[in-house]
């Protein structure tokens, strides 16, 4: 074969080839960039007019429309350049040009059809995106009736063989949100960014928390009985640190009202010659009583909608559990507004062996938040209840239990419940599988 041999035709579907190799190459820097492409940066440029972007958003929500077109035209072109190569090889070669035309087609489809464009694209995505959305946009409109009938065909196969769609379009959404969150604190590890994570990750968590999770112990709770002179009510409720106290009768259950500090010293101000007139339960605001199973992002927004920042919660049979505020949900994203040490949690005390001492009562979420642990929240509540539920029973003083990766030291029981424990870093994290058993009676589970 020489260069005399090869015709006009022949050059023509040589021609027609590389165009074809060409727009191939096209295809694939639409896919890599239009999927690569930052959501965020897009919507930022589509507030500002950004038309390109907008086009660009369209397609990422249109990602599987999108995806099936793009493949769709990628398959047409390569296998037409893949047939006309191997018409004109076997004109010259004959049988064996077959075997020339797969190997030559795969080298140009493979290098510069697939990676080169991809490899291009994928390093400057959202500039790539925004210069090819036009094209992609039109690809998209001629090839989406032929590319829609090839999903759902697909689709129709897939569900014959017992597959269904399993994530939600919010549910990636959220994930992929809390991925970037991870990677940013990976990428970043000073202590600006790690409190950046910590915040982001709280908020992203507020539709999954309860108000269980983080309200105050209803034994922790400063409440006044109703039923006692005024002159002690008024003594007890300035000397209290809180603004808001709920006012019980009979017993601590039942819970007639809430006090607010400013409405008691109106109240005593107009009655400055005799403060035994003043009717506490009628300056008292009405109790409001919620679900334990509220959660934060709810209950964030009915205390906006109902202008309070304090409830009362209540479990399924209606008995008391405790009270939750809108200071306990904004440290729920902050962490502790008050507290000013270098570990604000309170109720931990950190010791000089690199341990701590943590009072029993203190959340799992806040030891999560403080020192980046992975504790699991979900069958308790709070740093006692988790070894209680992972112990199996009721610690002695002096037990020892690893597990998570930390140790955790029974140092002081009030009844039955755990009142102080010494939290450590374990030294074998390999043996936190037989770390929930607690040890014979006088020895230690190390």
């Amino acid at each position: 074969m020489t260069w005399s041999d090869i015709d006009g035709g022949d050059w023509l579907v040589l021609a027609v080839v590389l165009a074809l190799l060409m727009l191939a190459a096209l295809l694939s820097a639409v896919e890599t960039s239009i999927t690569s492409a930052s959501r965020p940066r897009m919507a930022a440029l589509e507030r500002q007019g950004n038309v390109r972007a907008r086009l660009v958003l369209r397609m990422k929500e249109q990602s599987e429309q999108f995806i099936s077109a793009v493949l769709l035209g990628n398959n047409l072109v390569n296998i037409l350049g893949s047939a006309l190569t191997t018409s004109v090889l076997i004109a010259f070669f004959g049988d064996a040009g077959v075997i020339y035309a797969t190997i030559i087609m795969t080298v140009l489809v493979v290098v510069f059809g697939e990676v080169m464009p991809k490899v291009w694209a994928f390093n400057g995505a959202d500039r790539v995106a925004l210069g090819l959305a036009p094209f992609a946009r039109a690809m998209m409109s001629v090839l989406s009736p032929l590319a829609t009938a090839t999903r759902w065909a697909a689709m129709g196969m897939l569900s014959v063989l017992g597959w269904r769609p399993s994530d939600r379009p919010a549910d990636v959404a959220a994930d992929e949100l809390k991925g970037a969150i991870e990677l940013h604190g990976a990428v970043q590890s000073d202590a600006g960014a790690r409190k950046e994570r910590q915040m982001l990750r709280s908020i992203l968590d507020l539709a999954d928390v309860s108000v269980a999770d983080i309200l105050v112990h209803r034994r922790q709770v400063v409440a006044i009985d109703a039923g006692q002179p005024v002159e002690a009510i008024i003594e007890q409720a300035l000397s209290s640190p809180h603004t808001r106290i709920p006012l019980w009768r009979g017993q601590p259950d039942n819970v007639i009202g809430v006090l607010h500090a400013k409405s008691l010293l109106q109240a005593v101000r107009a009655n400055t010659g005799d403060p035994a007139a003043i009717d506490i339960a009628a300056i008292a605001a009405r109790p409001w009583f919620i679900p334990d199973t509220t959660t934060l992002l709810d209950q964030l927004e009915a205390f906006r909608r109902r202008r309070e920042h304090f409830a009362l919660v209540v479990d399924e049979y209606g008995a008391l559990l405790g009270v939750v505020t809108l200071e306990d949900i904004l440290e729920e994203i902050v962490g502790d507004i008050a507290e000013r040490h270098e570990f604000n949690v309170p109720g931990v005390r950190a010791q000089t062996d690199g341990s701590w001492v943590v009072d029993g009562h203190v959340t799992i979420r806040d030891l999560n938040r403080q020192f980046d642990w992975r504790l699991p929240d979900e069958s308790a509540a709070t740093i006692a209840g988790l070894v209680l539920y992972e112990a199996r029973r009721i610690p002695e003083v002096g037990q020892v239990f690893v597990f998570h990766g930390l140790r955790f030291e029974i140092l002081r029981r009030k009844r039955n419940q755990i009142a102080t424990l010494r939290v450590s870093v374990a030294e074998d994290t390999a043996t936190a599988k037989d770390a929930a058993r607690a040890a014979p009676s006088g020895e230690r589970a190390a």
